[in-house]
């Protein structure tokens, strides 16, 4: 695994910097989104037969890593272009390729993602979204509900995770569907968040949505490994997301340390200050390393060892941007409560990093039960 990216990954980090530091913190996200697209930033790891930069992971986190520490993140990277544009480049019909990736590469066209359910967080074994099929017709018919979804309401369509009864076992198993915005029986509902952010929350209901049999992704009999193949840079990216938030908050700590002035002193040259606020860019450090070991294995088709680390980077970066958030807003004391500095806000949106997609703790399952050889605990 490289562990220095190439020229061609340095200059897209330098130019998405660039593009990060003119819109700033109090960005339109449609005009960054637009911008960003027109650029090729948001399809770069699309394949370019149907208008990505045919890049991987590695490069869409870069792209979002970026925007997030010029303190302007855009979140439905994390959805559209990563989680929804892989699964189906991977596993979509040529029609749901020729239909979906262009306008998800060029900006266009968004796609939302909808797994969470009330009764199903974390154990995606619980979720009671079903699809079964019109003996008359062959159409899908979902219905379920979804809970946190983001960004239903910019999204063309939302890639929806139900269950299909298994003829042979009468088992349900997860299949991917994809459901457009305006279908009937598709209704939402938005979620009164404390959290303040562009993107907002969602709780959605099917009810007996009627769908086309082509709006199935993959294969019916594979939809665990499709699913987890969507899961995997879903994790990746929020661990750039997070690295993004982390070190723009430590860049904002750093820079007051070095100009706030008492006693005739820096407050920076103080260990007290100085020291927490370099360890907090030595975790950030760490756990970019882990997430570009993810997003390597995961561009070189190793969809198991992928999965491992993605979960630590995503475990690591949550951390790191907590602490760093923490340490920013103590460096600045009052003026770090204050909208002019804009890390009060992150107080907030940093415990995201350590509660979605997975928590911290069922990563720690995870990790003890999958790498330890531990026995399993739930």
């Amino acid at each position: 695994m490289p562990l220095i990216e190439s020229e061609e990954q340095k200059a897209l980090r330098s130019a998405v910097a660039a593009l990060g530091k003119r819109h700033g913190r109090e960005f339109d996200r449609e005009a960054l989104w637009s911008e960003a697209a027109k650029l090729g930033y948001l399809g770069v790891n699309l394949p370019e037969a149907y208008g990505g930069g045919g890049g991987g992971i590695a490069e869409l986190s870069i792209v979002l890593e970026e925007l997030g520490a010029a303190g302007c993140p855009l979140l439905m990277m994390v959805v559209s272009p990563a989680i929804c544009g892989t699964v189906i480049a991977r596993f979509g019909t040529e029609d749901q390729k020729r239909t979906w990736l262009p306008g998800l590469a060029d900006g266009t066209r968004t796609m939302a993602f909808g797994i969470t359910e009330p009764d199903a967080g974390s154990n995606s074994h619980r979720i009671t979204t079903t699809a079964r099929r019109d003996p008359d017709t062959g159409d899908w018919l979902l219905t379920g509900r979804k809970v946190f979804i983001s960004g239903v309401d910019i999204a063309d369509a939302t890639l929806i995770v139900g269950r299909t009864e298994d003829a042979r076992t009468g088992n349900l198993k997860p299949c991917l569907f994809i459901v457009p915005r305006d279908a009937a029986g598709f209704t939402r509902r938005q979620i009164d968040m404390e959290l303040q952010a562009a993107e907002k929350q969602f709780e959605l209901t099917l009810d007996d949505v009627r769908l086309p049999a082509d709006a199935l992704v993959g294969d019916e009999d594979a939809g665990l490994l499709q699913l987890f193949a969507g899961l995997n840079p879903e994790r990746i990216m929020t661990a750039a997301f997070a690295i993004g938030m982390g070190r723009y908050a430590l860049a904002q700590a750093i820079t007051y340390a070095r100009d706030r002035t008492v006693w005739k002193t820096p407050i920076g040259a103080h260990q007290a200050i100085a020291h927490p606020l370099a360890q907090a860019h030595i975790d950030l450090e760490l756990a970019r390393l882990m997430m570009q070991k993810a997003a390597h294995l995961y561009d070189a088709g190793d969809d198991v060892g992928a999965g491992e680390a993605a979960n630590m980077a995503k475990y690591a970066a949550g951390e790191a941007c907590v602490k760093a958030v923490d340490q920013a807003v103590h460096t600045l004391g009052g003026n770090g409560l204050t909208r002019e500095f804009g890390l009060a806000s992150l107080i907030t949106a940093a415990r995201v990093a350590r509660i979605a997609p997975v928590s911290r703790e069922m990563i720690l399952n995870y990790v003890s039960h999958q790498t330890l050889g531990l026995p399993k605990s739930y």
